[in-house]
């Protein structure tokens, strides 16, 4: 690990969200959940690890065997060395710890090498550069997922202080405010901040629930996204979810903001998946 980079440097369009980790203890349900009725590509390791793929990477999603039915570790791509210096001179510089991961970790992870350091509400924060991709041909029921320059998706966090976690954000990877909206959900007033780090139109989404003397969703993250590259895709999977007996959150329908139209439905751990077709592109 070097520090010599300048900490000036913009790294905005350099980051990607690449992969989210899971600790579970149902991983039947999340191999029923994920390849069955989302389509994904699943590949079981052991009995306690499953990953799973929705492009050449190896892993997209990696579910292990623990207490918590959360997510525990949120991975991020950097286009190249020098922007990976750059953030772990600023991790230092802000005071977090950093560390690096282990030869296992990064095995399971499919990632040549992974530092970590403390995330929003617990969950870590994992950067790496090169990603193990698999020749192996996707086994999945979708035609395809849209990842590339606007990494994985995006995941959405409720929080009551959204100011600290948006400049945790913009600190680090230079997160630009995308846009905000105001909305009631299950009669709770969110003004709801939209981060984008690269092309999509948000990698981060934070719902402020200022007010409140607890929060109300027990996991890190609200909700995970992922993007199909059909409507006729996201469609069957919508039939899929019914009929495999998860529970929909939100029929399909459309953002006001980057027009995407998805669903949302609850996950085996308790948070929620959204399944999304055609957002705009912030260019």
């Amino acid at each position: 690990m070097t520090t010599a980079a300048p900490r000036h440097t913009d790294v905005f369009g350099a980051v990607h969200l690449g992969y989210a980790v899971v600790a579970s203890t149902q991983l039947a349900d999340w191999r029923r959940f994920g390849a069955d009725a989302l389509g994904l590509h699943v590949d079981e390791l052991t009995t306690d690890t499953t990953r799973f793929r929705v492009d050449d990477h190896a892993c997209r999603l990696l579910i292990q065997r623990g207490p918590h039915e959360d997510v525990t570790a949120l991975g991020w791509q950097l286009d190249d060395d020098a922007t990976f210096d750059v953030l772990v001179s600023r991790v230092a510089d802000a005071g977090l710890p950093v560390t690096e991961g282990s030869a296992e970790d990064c095995a399971l992870r499919g990632v040549e090498r992974l530092w970590r350091f403390p995330g929003p509400k617990g969950t870590a924060t994992e950067i790496f550069t090169r990603a193990t991709t698999s020749p192996a041909p996707l086994r999945m029921l979708q035609d395809g997922f849209v990842t590339g320059a606007g990494g994985l998706g995006h995941v959405a966090i409720t929080a009551q202080r959204p100011e600290q976690i948006r400049g945790y954000y913009a600190s680090i990877f230079d997160a630009r405010l995308s846009d905000w909206v105001h909305e009631r959900i299950a009669g709770l007033p969110l003004r709801i901040r939209f981060l984008r780090v690269n092309e999509r139109h948000h990698s981060v989404a934070i719902a402020g629930i200022q007010g409140l003397g607890v929060d109300p969703i027990r996991t890190t993250i609200q909700h995970l996204n992922t993007q199909v590259t059909t409507l006729d895709g996201l469609l069957a999977a919508y039939e899929r979810v019914i009929d495999h007996g998860f529970r929909m959150q939100w029929s399909v329908g459309q953002h006001t903001n980057d027009r995407e139209l998805s669903f949302y439905c609850v996950t085996p751990s308790g948070f929620e998946w959204e399944l999304g077709w055609n957002p705009i592109v912030v260019t």
